[in-house]
């Protein structure tokens, strides 16, 4: 997952695996290529014509399929198509479109002059201001930036985007092909899913970033990617530009064992119970189903993904191979001698604050559910943004400064189409439930007077939150909306009960924040010194030394290739025969009939490989990529489009722990498939002759 800026240092092993390019062409983040390359939060998509047409993945526009989506019109299920651009639809409050424009390192700015003897909230705090300080001296109207930060605080940069606010839904298949094979071949290989669908970025008249507003125009991006029609073929060079969310290659092997024997277990724990809760309530109620659709795919998405880490990690011997490594670096840094040497200190001590994480990571795990209650993170955001308004903006937390006020009260609207008051009343009984098995260490005192008698009886527990939720009005949207405009003092002598929830646990919840900007502070210190040990041992070995992915641009490259796994070769392609065989004609191998009927008569048109005959659906490359990939264009030799990452092989889950070239792929959506569903079946020609594409 290489940063754009490494790229040049690389480029004889870029031109030996096929790149035609220049490889100083993808450093520039406002050229041809990557300035086409945008972020869409937590997935990444591209430009793909002057008017601002968006391709992104079917499950990445998911949010706005579902937002526009009812009972009785269900775009999921059925699909949409604007003919039109006055027929797009807007997408939901927050939709944004991220184009990047520069990325500058700023480490001095952030630690360059700190005490590096200095831990704990004063490092915190110290690290905290100046990244605030580097933003707002950035920012602009419009312009969104952002301080990222690489190998655990090591380094600091600064991201500058352009940020798009009126995102409009174009055109998405219907479920049946954006969604085929479903979460049963999630992570599988073969793979028959048509995983795309486009949006539009609009603005004002004027140029400038402006909510959602007929009065808006599409925005004119300076460079849109070509595609390339007639595709790839086995053993082509591609590569994939994208924001890959988060990977955990350098951590430690205890905190692999954490992972294995405690995160992904419990999760999936929680995740069943949750998908259980919500499908008994949506099997009752359509609009129900409807409201959490994007809510049930993405803890459904991440179920399985902990299931097949946990696999992954379980084959690959990682808690062993990690351990091995860091037995390695320590010996090395002992011959090194002198100040290297005494790195070995730091990284003791980075384990005595990670043992302080643990003692309070169940605690921390259900707070952390709770917060995703609509009521409960409701009345905690209006609180808090209350609170943090009478600061100075830059004495304000992050994430409650002015500059996401927008965002905060977009999630307090959209709650209206993807929260249901039964099923959230549901959920948080649920949660608590298991809050209250918590050791009494792990309690919250606030939290605890509230409950009371409902802290031991479970029958007094379900009195309590139907009294909570019958005496809140915060499931109504203008409810919300007005209290998030209130005055502190005003919150604070509200009768409604979830706001009197909130105001009593407020001074605990802040307790437990500055506890952990404590240890935060203290990571932030010793975690660099870490990678800094790590970083120099991997140079003295000649190996190849990249940034964790987090979510900022980057470049991952190789070939189309199949792979051999348990004495079984497996192709690099899909093809339309292959849906042919899957469909059963029940949901999730429910072929569209029309798609069905002319995969049987084999009318693929000009869709077809020129090689092989077939009509190419999915395709797999050794490529690099995670979670925030999805979307991402996937570019030929010379920079044109010729599908999108959607997914990796099973092989490929664990990758974000220990990266197995051999067994790891990524898969892609054919743009040939794109183009013959787009043409064929749903007669999308007013985007392919956008495209320049028509036949």
């Amino acid at each position: 997952m290489w940063q754009p800026a490494q790229l040049p240092s690389i480029a004889a092993q870029l031109k030996q695996r096929g790149l035609e390019l220049d490889p100083s062409r993808l450093t520039d983040l406002t050229g041809p290529t990557m300035g086409a390359v945008v972020s869409i939060g937590g997935c990444t998509a591209s430009f793909v014509s002057p008017e601002a047409l968006v391709v992104t993945n079917h499950h990445c526009a998911y949010g706005a399929i579902q937002y526009n989506s009812t009972a009785e019109k269900n775009l999921i299920k059925d699909g949409f198509l604007a003919r039109s651009q006055a027929e797009e639809l807007p997408g939901d409050p927050n939709q944004r479109v991220y184009v990047t424009d520069e990325i500058r390192d700023i480490t001095a700015e952030i630690t360059g002059k700190l005490d590096p003897k200095l831990g704990g909230i004063e490092r915190y705090n110290a690290i905290d201001k100046a990244q605030k300080a580097a933003v707002a001296k950035c920012e602009k109207p419009g312009v969104r930036c952002d301080v990222y930060n690489f190998h655990g605080g090591y380094s600091f940069q600064l991201v500058r985007q352009r940020e798009i606010k009126d995102v409009r839904l174009v055109y998405a298949p219907p479920s049946a092909i954006g969604k085929f094979g479903g979460d049963v071949d999630n992570w599988m290989w073969p793979r028959h899913t048509g995983d795309f669908s486009f949006l539009r970025a609009y603005v004002a008249k004027d140029g400038s970033s402006k909510p959602y507003s007929k009065d808006n125009v599409p925005f004119k991006p300076k460079h849109f990617l070509p595609v390339n029609a007639q595709g790839l073929e086995p053993g082509d060079f591609v590569m994939v530009a994208g924001y890959p969310g988060r990977t955990n290659r350098y951590r430690l092997a205890e905190e692999t064992r954490d992972a294995i024997d405690w995160q992904y277990p419990t999760n999936i724990g929680w995740y069943t119970e949750i998908l259980a809760l919500i499908g008994a309530a949506g099997g009752k109620d359509p609009a129900v189903a409807v409201k959490y659709a994007n809510a049930v795919a993405s803890y459904n998405n991440y179920l399985k993904n902990f299931r097949g880490q946990l696999e992954g990690l379980a084959k690959a011997h990682a808690v062993d191979v990690k351990t091995a490594k860091e037995t390695a670096l320590l010996q090395w840094l002992a011959a090194q001698g002198g100040e290297t040497a005494r790195l070995a200190d730091d990284i003791t001590a980075l384990r005595g604050v990670l043992a302080q994480q643990r003692a309070l990571r169940d605690r921390d795990l259900v707070l952390g559910y709770l917060n995703r209650i609509g009521l409960y993170n409701s009345a905690y955001n209006i609180y808090r943004t209350s609170i943090e308004r009478t600061k100075p903006d830059l004495q304000r937390e992050q994430g409650y400064q002015a500059r996401d006020e927008i965002k905060l009260e977009g999630n307090l609207r959209q709650l209206e189409r993807r929260m249901d008051a039964g099923v959230d009343q549901q959920l948080f009984l649920h949660f608590l439930r298991g809050y209250v098995k918590l050791p009494a260490g792990q309690r919250v005192a606030a939290l605890d007077t509230w409950l009371g008698a409902a802290a031991s009886d479970d029958a007094a527990l379900v009195q309590k939150v139907a009294a909570l939720y019958a005496g809140s009005k915060l499931t109504d949207v203008n409810e919300r909306l007005t209290w998030f405009k209130a005055k502190r003092s005003e919150i604070e002598a509200s009768g409604d009960e979830g706001l009197k929830l909130m105001v009593a646990l407020m001074p605990d919840l802040l307790q437990i924040e500055n506890a952990r900007k404590q240890r935060s502070g203290d990571e932030l210190r010793l975690r660099p010194r870490f990678m800094q040990a790590m970083i120099a041992y991997n140079e003295s070995l000649q190996q190849p030394v990249y940034p964790d992915a987090n979510s900022s641009l980057r470049v991952t490259f190789g070939q189309v290739q199949g792979i051999r796994k348990d004495g079984v070769e497996f192709t690099p392609f899909t093809s339309g025969d292959g849906i042919v065989a899957k469909t059963t004609g029940a949901d999730p191998f429910d072929t569209p009939a029309k798609e069905y009927q002319a995969l049987v008569a084999r009318d693929y048109g000009s869709y077809a490989s020129a090689k092989s005959g077939q009509l190419p659906v999915n395709f797999l490359a050794d490529l690099d990529i995670t979670g925030g990939n999805s979307g991402s264009p996937a570019l030929d030799a010379q920079g044109r489009l010729v599908g999108l990452a959607f997914d990796g092989n099973w092989d490929s889950v664990s990758a974000d722990w220990i990266f197995e070239p051999k067994l790891t792929r990524s898969i892609q959506v054919d743009v040939r498939y794109m183009l013959w569903i787009m043409d064929k079946i749903d007669g999308a020609q007013n985007l392919l002759k956008e495209m320049g594409v028509a036949r």
